[in-house]
């Protein structure tokens, strides 16, 4: 099984820092965040299984980072971390979608083990979903065995190479790609041709599933690539 990648966002670096060991120990591939805006760009930037995230931060408050993730992410698990005195924003937190929190000070043990139950009870919802062959970024939904497309509730018609590239990116989400990474990915390690042709596909594929919408899914990130994301 692929090591789970856990994002904390603490402002307390020496909590920060132990929590980081102890479940690098673990066997997790970790990273780090120090306030608000930061965990959430790098929650967009990279793919994660799980948030670690505090709710008192500098820049950006651990709730509103809650709040935009679950406008477009309904599966990250995440688990706040606590004053003990803050019951509304543990009911707030919750409400808003939450899996779990931990009161501070709390007993590394404790952490450990709901991190393991958030990661478990994420795997069966994943697998079940997987099973009935969809994945779903936003709006945007793609069935793997029958072959559909919709946004929404409205049905997309793709080419098999078009279904293909998007599919690889759907199973990315908010991991920036670059051509040799989708060349490789759809085309096949074996493939000779022109780089370009990466190009020319996105742009079509984006001709049918952003196009008409007033949020673009794909993204351009100049230099680099390219990336699916719900915008919010």
């Amino acid at each position: 099984m692929d090591k789970s990648a856990i994002l904390i966002v603490e402002d307390e670096e020496k909590i920060a820092r132990v929590i980081e060991l102890e479940l690098s120990f673990e066997g997790y591939d970790i990273g780090k965040a120090f306030n608000g805006l930061d965990g959430l760009r790098m929650f967009r930037e990279q793919s994660w299984d799980l948030v670690i995230l505090d709710i008192m931060l500098p820049e950006m408050s651990g709730i509103e980072i809650l709040r935009r993730i679950r406008s477009s992410d309904k599966q990250t698990p995440i688990i706040l971390l606590t004053a003990k005195s803050s019951v509304e924003d543990k009911v707030s937190g919750l409400d808003l979608g939450a899996n779990d929190y931990v009161t501070k000070p709390f007993q590394m043990e404790e952490l450990l083990a709901r991190v393991r139950a958030a990661l478990r009870s994420s795997r069966r919802m994943t697998n079940d979903h997987v099973s009935e062959g969809w994945i779903q970024v936003g709006e945007l939904k793609l069935n793997e065995l029958s072959r559909e497309v919709k946004r929404g509730e409205e049905p997309i018609n793709l080419t098999q190479r078009e279904f293909d590239l998007l599919a690889f990116l759907m199973k990315h989400p908010r991991q920036v790609l670059n051509r040799e990474q989708l060349l490789n990915g759809v085309w096949g390690y074996d493939y000779l041709g022109d780089t370009n042709i990466v190009d020319v596909y996105i742009r079509y594929v984006r001709n049918k599933v952003d196009k008409k919408y007033h949020e673009p899914l794909i993204h351009t990130v100049r230099g680099v690539g390219y990336v699916l994301k719900d915008s919010q």
